[in-house]
């Protein structure tokens, strides 16, 4: 099958108004887009990258939702309350409460809202943090971000929802509190004023900003990130300079598992895990409970001397994991055909990993992980063959902090007052998962509340007429 190549609208189609401007082309973004546009608005997306999709592109596990259909069909009975208590437990208990419940009580219509537009996310797995299995992804279990990128880009061509690329929005235009349009830069270096009666920032969060991740957290100075180059919190700046507050900025997610040897950090996401991984040290020994929520296998991986671990997994959960034929083709992949060759390869002593991943399987098998107290992700034991293994560290990868929302997603100043005709959601916007976001829950926001997003600049449009 041929692939899909989409192509950005052309600059000169570009009018000098439009009702609804939405800044930034990845899940939030799109999502907003066609919500809006099926409420009858006709809405723009501007890009400033190249490629379209930003972060959701690096998205790898899947997206969270409770009491689905296909959770169902998969014999799995859930609940919001649950999903809303564990994320809150996982987020320290310094979640907005009002976004949290909003965000887990519509996970299952967004994913019922994707599959009728064909986008069906039919395989359930489970991420760190979540005790049950709630992680929804396609049935090839491909990695969540490029296939929801490529079908969101599909439905924006199908409904003719003008996309412009390379285009830089510089300076948001305000009326008192009132949001009157925009001033972007063209890839001409031309600028242009656009009168816009709303605004959706769609930008995405600030980890590839070093500038503001040394400001707000001077501690992760230095460390990689997983993010694209465009993720440098724009949103923040153009809504702070028309007086919009911010919550969290000091609440940073590191991630655990990333290969950052090549010189480039490729996330090895949660699914892995989530599938049968384990996690071993330099002596081969497991340290942690590998599902517990990221911030603390973050702290157990920088504890060990070395500040690294290993992935360690066999072929039977390779095959549940279909993103590790990416990693295994870029060379981020070590093998062996048994343990003890593995164990010489990645330079851990040989009998010290053959006990413990047999002391694992043993745990799988009884079901009771008495070392660590994992109690998910243990449906298939590591001794299928063709053992390998991943080095990974951890690497900044998501900004809990951003501007201040309501659950109706206004952008609020810091005396909790809407901007009126301004609209966020997605990483740009803070307070929904409080100190530690569970793996899952990104692609579950851009979709559950950039349909939020579209909802409400649409009803604040119908009550200017």
């Amino acid at each position: 099958m041929a692939k899909y190549i989409f192509k950005p609208t052309d600059l000169k189609e570009m009018k000098d108004s439009y009702d609804l401007v939405i800044i930034g082309s990845g899940g939030t973004g799109m999502v907003a887009a066609l919500q809006a546009k099926e409420l009858g608005l006709s809405p723009v997306i501007l890009e400033k990258m190249d490629k379209m999709g930003g972060n959701t592109n690096r998205a790898s596990s899947g997206m969270n939702a409770a009491e689905t259909d296909f959770q169902l069909q998969h014999h799995i009975v859930d609940s919001f309350e649950d999903f809303y208590q564990e994320t809150l437990k996982g987020g320290g208990g310094l979640n907005n409460k009002e976004m949290l419940n909003y965000f887990t009580s519509h996970g299952a219509l967004a994913i019922d809202w994707l599959a009728d537009r064909g986008i069906e996310l039919n395989d359930i797995t489970i991420t760190g943090g979540m005790k049950i299995k709630r992680t929804h992804r396609p049935a090839s279990k491909a990695a969540i971000g490029g296939y929801l990128v490529t079908e969101l880009l599909k439905q924006v061509e199908k409904e003719e929802i003008p996309l412009f690329a390379k285009v830089k929005v510089d300076k948001l235009l305000a009326d008192g509190d009132k949001v009157t349009g925009l001033d972007v830069q063209l890839p001409n270096d031309e600028t242009k004023e656009i009168s816009a009666k709303a605004v959706i920032l769609a930008t995405g969060g600030f980890g590839a900003n070093k500038e503001l991740l040394k400001k707000y957290r001077p501690d992760l100075d230095g460390y990689d990130t997983t993010n694209q180059a465009g993720a440098t919190g724009d949103g923040i700046k153009l809504a702070t300079e028309i007086g919009a507050g911010l919550v969290d900025m000091d609440q940073v997610q590191v991630h655990p598992t990333v290969q950052q040897d090549t010189g480039h950090a490729y996330l090895i996401g949660e699914a892995t895990r989530g599938e049968g991984a384990i996690l071993v040290n330099a002596k081969g020994e497991r340290f942690v409970n590998e599902l517990d929520t990221r911030k603390n296998v973050t702290n157990a991986i920088n504890e060990l001397p070395e500040k690294s671990a290993y992935l360690i997994y066999d072929s039977g959960i390779r095959e549940n994991v279909p993103a590790i034929n990416f990693y295994d083709h870029i060379g981020l992949v070590e093998h062996g055909d048994s343990l003890a060759d593995l164990a010489a390869n990645i330079d851990v002593d040989p009998e010290t990993l053959q006990a413990t991943v047999a002391s694992w399987n043993e745990a799988v098998t009884s079901g009771q992980d008495s070392a660590f107290g994992r109690d998910s992700g243990m449906d298939q034991t590591i001794d299928h063959g063709g053992y390998e293994a991943i080095h990974i560290a951890p690497a900044v990868h998501y900004t809990m902090g951003g501007l201040k929302i309501d659950a109706k997603t206004h952008v609020l100043t810091e005396s909790d007052q809407p901007i009126a005709g301004l609209f966020a959601g997605g990483e740009v916007a803070g307070g929904l998962h409080g100190n530690n976001r569970i793996g899952g829950n990104s692609i579950a926001e851009t979709v559950v509340f950039g349909r939020q997003t579209g909802q409400q600049a649409y009803k604040y449009l119908a009550n200017l007429k």
